[in-house]
């Protein structure tokens, strides 16, 4: 069950992620974009940098080439950091981002794929067969390098392009305030997120070796 998890999350996920980039980066263009702006409007994306992260943890595991070419992704730091922030981007999407737009169309295959189908692949795979124990409090600092790391570059990137991926970090429309609470909100989640996934690593471990302390 764990391997067809983990195959049906890189199938769907691969294919959503090319897909996504097929109708995007068009899309953009005929907006105004250059196809180099694009791209990088694209991959702005904390959506698209965490399923991509996601497509490669399936990558490194399901092939000895994977793990030639991406043996970080294969550590079970990593595997436990990916599924902090996909479950984030399912949270998200489904409270506060779902409700202010209605895509259509291949937007909304890709949509549903990206937000709702492969974050719960990754997550029952991460419970069923990616814990195993090995996570430590302290990984907890590695991980919250993500979100900040993407706070920073949105918002330095923002007066230069004059766009951010998410509207609720749109300085010029909310203010400097709002976009501080939610920027504080979000990453108070990922933390919690963090705790979260240590003790689910744990408690998954003792679970399937009841004895051993």
């Amino acid at each position: 069950m764990s391997r067809f998890l983990q195959i049906a999350g890189l199938v769907l996920g691969l294919s959503a992620l090319v897909l996504q980039i097929c109708i995007t980066v068009p899309a953009s263009m005929e907006a105004g974009r250059s196809f180099v702006g694009s791209l990088v409007f694209y991959f702005s994306f904390f959506t698209i940098l965490t399923n991509i992260g996601a497509v490669l943890v399936h990558v490194s595991l399901l092939s000895p080439g994977g793990y030639a070419w991406f043996p970080a992704f294969a550590g079970p730091r990593m595997r436990a950091g990916v599924a902090v922030a996909i479950t984030l981007v399912f949270i998200v999407y489904a409270t506060v981002l779902a409700r202010l737009w209605q895509p259509q169309g291949l937007f909304l295959l890709c949509d549903v794929l990206l937000h709702y189908v492969t974050p719960v692949l990754f997550v029952l795979w991460w419970l069923m067969a990616g814990a195993d124990g090995s996570t430590r409090w302290r990984d907890i600092s590695w991980w919250m390098v993500y979100p900040v790391a993407y706070l920073v570059y949105v918002l330095a990137r923002a007066p230069i392009s004059g766009e951010v991926p998410y509207p609720f970090l749109n300085v010029a429309t909310n203010g400097a305030a709002s976009v501080a609470a939610s920027a504080l909100v979000v990453t108070g989640l990922f933390l919690a997120l963090c705790i979260a996934a240590v003790l689910a690593d744990h408690g998954v471990s003792r679970i399937r070796s009841p004895g051993v302390r």
